[in-house]
């Protein structure tokens, strides 16, 4: 029955009340990514000698270059893996490269950093993790972390910070896994979105499995829903989409559900016991498709998840390092 009376656990539940009072995890994460932030600043100033990327274009989201997004961890694969079509001595742009066409060329090594390859092939994994803490510019970061200081916050409240923590980093790790597998290879994709759509997943685990204690559970379900798909719709979509499934799977496993009755207890922990085994899996498939398959031969389409095509892209043809090169 829990620590204490259910009746209780209710009527807590009801007040939104959970597990503990402050957001521990999301306050250290979001002090840490802002503090990468303001690296990533530095980092484009020192080279282009101005924070934000202007020059060989705009970044829209009021940031740095994607080469110095690159070179500070960002997910791109010809970082982390040996690319057909993209050999490690194609030229792209150097950090403080200005031009367009570029005219300062750099190996792909060069900027990937972290002290290279060292004389062997791409191995770059830990980019499934950096890439969490990066944010493409102003409007990325205040976008996720208003998201994350609100949404996922109240997530870690109910949650307790240790079921937190894991639910966040599954979610946003196995994102880029997924994005890594179906984006296009060329196109470097970072931030702490799949990380907080798996957050926003939990509440959808919080909704169906507490369905009789919300307040108006239907009109919640509407707005919800127009929330997921406005949410999706944006950025790079396979990355919200595994973390929003992740988050599922591992919410489902880790979040204190009030059970009012034993056939309800049997109903959530057999959603657990499916739920661990099949996200273990999802991430063994995937880890190893990424690692040993032609990223497109499983879904041909599914580089227009994250790019919508034109002509100044190839329609979404090739490998995606249009603004690079």
């Amino acid at each position: 029955m829990g620590k204490y009376p259910i009746d209780q656990r209710i009527e807590d539940k009801k007040r939104g009340i959970g597990r503990q009072k402050y957001p521990y995890v999301v306050w250290a994460l979001t002090i840490i990514m802002v503090g990468v932030f303001i690296n990533e600043l530095v980092v484009n100033t020192r080279a282009q000698g101005t924070p934000i990327s202007f020059k060989p274009v705009v970044n829209p989201m009021l940031g740095p270059s994607e080469s110095a997004l690159i070179n500070l961890g960002a997910r791109f694969p010809p970082c982390m893996k040996v690319i057909q079509g993209l050999p490690l001595t194609t030229p792209i742009a150097c950090l403080n490269d200005t031009a367009n066409p570029p005219d300062r060329l750099c190996s792909i090594e060069d900027v990937c950093g972290f002290g290279g390859f060292h004389g062997g092939e791409p191995d770059q994994w830990f980019r499934f993790i950096t890439a969490i803490f990066l944010h493409a510019g102003f409007i990325h970061i205040i976008l996720n972390m208003l998201a994350q200081l609100t949404i996922s916050a109240q997530i870690e409240r109910e949650m307790g910070s240790a079921g937190f923590f894991i639910t966040y980093f599954a979610a946003g790790i196995f994102g880029n896994v997924l994005g890594g597998n179906f984006s296009l290879v060329g196109a470097p994709s970072i931030g702490a979105s799949g990380a907080i759509f798996g957050t926003v997943a939990v509440t959808w685990v919080d909704l169906f499995a507490h369905w009789k204690y919300q307040y108006r559970p239907g009109r919640k379900l509407a707005i919800m829903t127009v929330e997921l798909l406005f949410g999706i719709a944006l950025g790079y979509i396979p990355s919200h989409l595994g973390g929003l499934c992740m988050g599922l799977l591992v919410g489902t496993t880790l979040y204190p559900v009030i059970s009012p009755t034993k056939r309800h207890k049997l109903i959530m922990w057999a959603f657990r016991l499916a739920a661990i085994p099949l996200a273990i899996v999802l991430f063994v498939v995937l880890i190893r498709n990424f690692y040993t398959s032609d990223p497109y031969a499983a879904c041909s389409g599914c580089r227009y998840l994250s790019c919508i095509p034109t002509a100044s892209n190839n329609h979404c043809q090739g490998t995606g390092m249009y603004f690079l090169l």
